[in-house]
């Protein structure tokens, strides 16, 4: 199961392979709910389960944050989300992107809001008064109410950027985000995946007003969480996962939490031929990879992953771990992908076997699949087609249209 080097063990890396599933909520079947929507609290407990879900805007299939919880919950519709947004049992706010995060951890976001402050980028978006707009905005909302940054066209905007994308944001727009990434404002909802704004107190009353943690409270919190889901991990994966803390202080606490007794020092096996590398792993990880490991001999069927899942995050880790090379292709230019522009990686029980680029053709009523391409030893066998299959339906249905069509079969 492991080997021992200077008394600090190996964890091979099928072991932190199935580790890192069962802390991401993707080891074994999907639970079951006999057919029915699946309930708020099961979904805000897989969002606890695995620390947060990314938000992206791209819609050529459903986005990012809907498919992640689709993927590891049976039943899951969006209004599910949206019911949670709005009852603040969870909030939008960074980690490594935009992310919806459970509210029992705000206050570990406030660090985050004391450090950012009105940078140049902002400032030149803002113009020469940007104090001023800054000003207006968050009266506007204290009065009025939940606001879209669409309710400040032509609301006084005076110097600043074009209407255009992020880069050209208007200085109305530019206050809106300010306010938000200092946790003044908060997400209320989205409409059309328009961001609709409030106040911080208004979105979240229950935990707005819980005091900053200490700079020990929230390097605890940080590793802590971050190793429960992980399983092991390097000083570097431990501080990427909520990017909260710098590699340095990640460091130094799990060498405390090693002297303590809390954690265990461990090296970590890869696949793709690099050396184990030195991390740190929670104290019962034999038991719960050998749970993962069982759970994984009851997998029900294949799992399409967004490119956003929280699995493939880290390509390094990918890569060293499951021996996948996974690259999103939609910022590189057309001619140079190799594969297409939103490409979904396929996970078979503790395996990723191949990917798939599907477009979800609304108008027609179908899921067009561009491409499939499986790994070089994997089998295309008509028991992986039919499964393959099975689990298109499904996400077919999830994307609100009927019909499957393979352009390359």
């Amino acid at each position: 199961m492991a080997k021992r080097t200077d008394n600090v063990e190996t964890i091979a890396a099928a072991n932190a392979r199935a580790l890192l599933l069962r802390g991401l909520g993707l080891a074994g079947a999907r639970p079951r709910v006999a057919g029915r929507r699946a309930p708020a609290r099961e979904a805000l407990a897989m969002i606890e389960a695995i620390g947060f879900v990314q938000v992206d805007s791209i819609n050529v299939v459903e986005r990012a944050h809907h498919h992640i919880l689709w993927s590891r919950l049976e039943g899951y519709s969006q209004d599910v989300l949206d019911e949670l947004i709005g009852r603040g049992e969870v909030f939008e706010q960074w980690t490594h992107d935009a992310s919806v995060i459970p509210s029992c951890w705000f206050a570990h976001w406030k660090p985050r809001f004391e450090k950012r402050g009105m940078g140049n980028w902002v400032r030149q978006r803002l113009g020469k008064e940007a104090e001023k707009v800054v000003a207006h905005v968050r009266g506007r909302i204290e009065a009025e109410g939940p606001l879209m940054a669409k309710h400040f066209v032509g609301d006084g905007e005076g110097e600043g950027g074009g209407s255009g994308g992020w880069w050209e944001w208007k200085p109305s727009k530019a206050a809106l985000e300010h306010l938000w990434r200092v946790g003044e404002l908060s997400i209320a909802r989205r409409v059309n995946f328009h961001k609709v704004y409030d106040l911080t107190s208004r979105v979240l009353p229950r935990v707005h007003g819980h005091p900053t943690p200490s700079d020990e409270e929230h390097a605890q919190w940080a590793c802590e969480t971050a190793l429960e889901r992980l399983g092991c991990g390097t000083a570097r994966e431990i501080a990427q996962f909520w990017n909260a803390i710098d590699q340095k202080r990640a460091q130094r606490w799990c060498d405390d939490a090693v002297a303590r007794g809390e954690v265990e020092r461990v090296m970590i096996e890869a696949v793709d031929g690099s050396k184990p590398r030195a991390g740190f792993a929670v104290r019962d990880w034999r038991e719960r990879a050998k749970d993962a490991q069982e759970m994984a001999s009851e997998s029900d069927g294949l799992r399409l992953l967004s490119p956003f899942d929280p699995l493939v995050r880290d390509r390094a880790r990918c890569r060293r771990l499951f021996g996948f090379e996974y690259n999103f292709e939609a910022f590189v230019p057309e001619k140079k992908r190799k594969f297409g522009y939103y490409v979904l990686p396929i996970l078979d029980g503790e395996r990723l076997i191949g990917r798939l680029y599907p477009k979800a053709e609304r108008d027609d009523g179908k899921l067009v699949v561009k491409g499939v391409w499986w790994e070089p030893k994997v089998r295309e066998t008509k028991a992986l087609r039919r499964r393959l299959d099975e689990v298109l339906e499904r996400y077919a249905r999830f994307n609100g249209v009927e019909g499957v069509h393979h352009e390359t079969r």
